[in-house]
């Protein structure tokens, strides 16, 4: 996988810290080593992130900002390593060990500490998702409150759409995405959103529980492509002939557990029965071949 590059607001948004602070300590104290786009833009790896935490941190003990850069810029020597170690699993105890103790906090900083690490995809994939599969599996067993699994997905939810602040900015192709009548789980829609917009497309989100009344207003705007979502395949069937009438006119897809490729291939849809990030992947590749 190619490494991840960021633009100076991402790594903005990621670290706290503003732009025109970011450009300053780039400029006076060679802090961040950027590489330029084929367009010429400015683009930052997770390295340069980590230095920008590291540097905060140093701030926060009483250093002035150039004893702070010194100790983090690249060529220093405390610079050989600044990407902290990674591992999915330990993040996904940390995340539960959070949760169970309410501690809304705790579990933004583990989501900050593979974010430094990682790329969002990974966070997606390997943490965020399958933690969430364990917390309602954990329900299901009685072994995890509704308390606990409400809360947890409440957090996780808003930061996804944090991440997703401004995800409809751009030139790239426009997804719509939204879930069928009466199904209020969204979470998997927001990381395949998320996925789509780490790869150039543009994301119109209409959230949970939509109205196919108002989906088929909104694919009035011409997207290149509809995703619906629902977990029942009794939803999706429901649906099943406004699906096929809204597919003549659109490219439409079929995401989470209720899609299916029969029902897809019967309502001429592509279904999306792969994780979030590898169905990115495979939409964007078709897309660039069309």
């Amino acid at each position: 996988m190619p490494e991840t590059r960021l633009r100076i607001g991402e790594l903005s948004k990621r670290s706290g810290v503003s732009p025109e602070l970011l450009r300053a300590w780039e400029r006076r104290y060679g802090l961040l080593d950027p590489v330029r786009s084929p367009g010429g833009l400015r683009l930052y790896s997770l390295d340069d992130l980590e230095r920008v935490r590291l540097t905060q941190q140093h701030l926060a003990t009483g250093l002035a900002a150039a004893e702070a850069a010194a100790q983090v810029k690249p060529g220093s020597d405390g610079a050989e390593s600044v990407r902290p170690a990674f591992s999915a699993a330990a993040a996904r105890t940390e995340l539960a060990a959070a949760f169970e103790r309410l501690d809304e906090p705790a579990a933004q900083a583990v989501i900050d500490r593979v974010l430094a690490a990682a790329t969002s995809d990974v966070l997606l994939v390997d943490v965020l998702l399958p933690f969430l599969r364990d917390v309602g599996d954990g329900w299901q067993r009685g072994e995890t409150s509704i308390g606990e699994e409400h809360f947890a997905s409440s957090v996780i939810r808003g930061r996804m759409l944090g991440l997703a602040r401004g995800w409809g900015r751009g030139l790239g192709p426009i997804a719509l995405l939204a879930c069928l009548p009466g199904e209020q789980h969204e979470l998997g829609l927001i990381a395949f959103g998320l996925a789509l917009r780490a790869r150039g497309w543009r994301i119109a989100y209409l959230g949970s529980d939509t109205p196919l009344d108002e989906i088929e207003r909104a694919s009035a705007n011409d997207p290149d492509l509809i995703v619906l979502c629902a977990v029942s395949r009794e939803r999706i069937r429901t649906s099943e002939a406004r699906i096929g009438t809204l597919a003549k006119r659109r490219r439409v897809a079929l995401g989470g557990a209720g899609a299916d490729d029969e029902d897809a291939k019967t309502l001429g849809v592509l279904a999306l029965t792969g994780d979030p990030v590898s169905e990115a992947e495979r939409i964007t590749a078709e897309w660039t071949t069309v």
